[in-house]
């Protein structure tokens, strides 16, 4: 298959479509796969999205990345385009109405009290004297009914608000009542009614991907499935041969919702489950996700299991150490004090609460969160938090460094923690943090969920705590001070962290590829 860039025409394997629902940058994952695919010789478009702005396009390796402007207006919930006569009937309909009222009533208000004024400061300029006492009735009247109409309007305007936030919420007995009458309905096809706004992301991707026109279509995640789904079949029905892999990143019953309502869960994994079926292959992140989906969807062949490991270490030169950047150095911190590094997504779910209110039980121990936006109000919130408990100068955060430096750069901490608490979905996979903490070859202190403390015990890299004990999480931590290189001794052992690489995963995806499509050969498309 003949390729033309802007250097050179490369001869490929044939096109991958890579879809996922980011901006790419903080996804190490869906970065690894779309540089190695592309390195290993198909030609790779990795398509993303932002979600405000404009689209940009850029190079990683030999792969290109687009990245689609977003519209969302499915997204609005039936509460901020209808009127809500169940919730709240005497509340405006959404839309600027509530507003106009608000301002008329005080703009007769302002009426009524200049016109009282103007009888007494200046009554000539009023009108004639039977206008004047014409006038004073009706002010007599106007001012108490003005007040009325006020608050009257001002209840409605709450009212119209309070609607607002339910219909948001989506959480009421009226929200789960539509949910199950849906869900009867229409059964897996229910996610039109529950989780429309999916629709926007078919509505962003479905003409580009068509226009690429794809051999294969790796779709991550849930979101991205339906999208990938619908264009293998448009492709499929004008004669093309497109095969279709789902990379499942999470078991979506399992997820602590990223919208707490009663429509999200239903919605989604009814989504998923009508488009699992259209997969080629299935490829996610652990065995134990792995057995759940093959369960759940009844596949008929085991998802192909790609870790999320990090590059394997290469030789630096002390040119290339200086590009990293110094985690201590962002701290403020000497290379002799204590540093427990978290690296990754922040939630209350993650347990980095956890970690701040350990900090004045851990004497002169520092805490870094690495995170995607050190800005945030979350962060901040934990920032402030520890500054009430004293300890705010000893707790730092810290943005991303690109994935192929992050293993140095964390590397220069002490500890690396994971204090995940109990959710379905954080018992059944070894994350991307537990291998990126392994080759900075830091000991662990991770709490108890059953795959990742399971690990940590069989190869004594750390030690394990129960979920949100504050008192374990110290205990574990001060073990692990005493004596690190009892832990770091782990990484010794032949042939631990050499599975653990992406170059052994990116293998594996390579020759998922080929295998569904073994009439593709550079130089011939399918």
């Amino acid at each position: 298959m003949e390729v033309q860039s802007a250097d050179a025409t490369r001869t490929t394997k044939g096109r991958v479509v890579m879809l996922v629902d980011n901006k790419v940058e903080g996804d190490s994952r869906v970065q690894k796969a779309a540089e190695s695919a592309a390195e290993a010789g198909w030609d790779v478009v990795l398509l993303g999205l932002v979600r405000s702005g404009q689209g940009r396009s850029w190079k990683l390796g030999e792969a290109e990345v687009r990245l689609l402007p977003l519209k969302t207006p499915l997204a609005k919930r039936h509460a901020e385009r209808h009127r809500s006569l169940l919730r709240r009937p005497l509340a405006y309909p959404p839309g600027p109405l509530a507003a106009y009222r608000r301002q008329w009533a005080k703009a007769w208000r302002a009426d009524v009290a200049t016109r009282r004024a103007a009888l007494k400061v200046a009554p000539h300029a009023v009108g004639s004297p039977l206008f004047r006492k014409t006038e004073k009735v009706r002010l007599a009247a106007a001012g108490p009914a003005s007040k009325v109409m006020q608050r009257w309007i001002s209840f409605r305007s709450r009212q119209s608000t309070e609607a607002q936030k339910a219909g948001r919420r989506l959480k009421g007995p009226l929200d789960q009542a539509f949910t199950a009458s849906w869900k009867a309905a229409k059964g897996r096809r229910a996610w039109r009614r529950l989780e429309p706004a999916l629709w926007d992301y078919e509505l962003t991707y479905g003409k580009e991907i068509d226009a690429l026109k794809p051999d294969l279509i790796h779709a991550n995640d849930f979101r991205m499935l339906g999208v990938g789904a619908r264009a293998t079949v448009r492709a499929r029905a004008a004669g093309r041969d497109v095969k279709l892999v789902w990379d499942a990143h999470e078991f979506l019953p399992g997820v602590r919702p990223w919208e707490d309502n009663a429509h999200w869960i239903p919605g989604n994994t009814a989504h998923e489950s009508e488009f699992a079926p259209y997969a080629d292959a299935v490829v996610t992140v652990s065995e134990g996700l792995a057995d759940l989906l093959r369960e759940r969807h009844g596949l008929k062949a085991q998802p192909t299991v790609v870790l999320n490991a990090p590059d394997r270490p290469v030789e630096t030169t002390a040119e290339d150490d200086a590009e990293v950047p110094d985690l201590r150095e962002l701290c403020g911190i000497g290379p002799d004090v204590p540093l427990i590094v978290y690296s990754g997504s922040p939630g209350p779910q993650r347990g980095l609460g956890d970690m701040v209110e350990a900090l004045p039980n851990l004497d002169g121990v520092h805490i870094a969160f690495v995170v995607p936006n050190p800005a945030a109000a979350y962060i901040q919130g934990l920032m402030k938090r520890a500054e009430e408990l004293g300890a705010g100068d000893r707790l730092h955060a810290v943005p991303y460094v690109p994935h192929w430096q992050v293993v140095r750069f964390l590397s220069a901490a002490d500890v690396g923690c994971i204090p995940i608490h109990h959710w379905p979905n954080h018992e059944i996979a070894l994350i991307t943090k537990f291998f990126e903490y392994s080759h900075a070859r830091l000991p662990l202190v991770v709490s108890d969920v059953k795959t990742m403390s399971e690990a940590a015990r069989a190869t004594g890299q750390g030690e394990v705590f129960p979920a949100e004990d504050i008192d374990g999480f110290v205990a574990a931590v001060k073990a692990v001070l005493a004596d690190p290189d009892r832990y770091k001794a782990a990484y010794d052992k032949p042939g631990l962290l050499d599975t653990w690489t992406w170059e052994a995963q990116a293998e594996v995806l390579d020759k998922l590829y080929t295998d569904l499509h073994p009439d593709l050969t550079p130089g011939t498309t399918a």
